[in-house]
């Protein structure tokens, strides 16, 4: 586990609202969570029925129309 260095910024009441981490940090977390997503994603579409080869073909086909 990394060791997050972190600023709080605090509300009039001296409640924590908000916390400052360094961009370094922020990549981490962010490439942390795009894998996980991403993995996930993988694991549903596991599920689905793969297309055959007409029905791809189409769906490419479709996808490059509506870009």
């Amino acid at each position: 586990m990394i060791e997050i260095k972190r600023q709080y910024i605090m509300s009039e009441d001296n409640k924590p609202v908000s916390v400052i981490i360094d961009i370094s940090t922020f990549e981490k977390i962010e490439s942390v969570m795009e894998d996980f997503g991403l993995a996930k994603y993988i694991t549903e579409a596991d599920e689905e029925e793969p297309l055959n080869h007409s029905d791809a073909l189409k769906y490419y086909r479709d996808l490059k129309e509506s870009a």
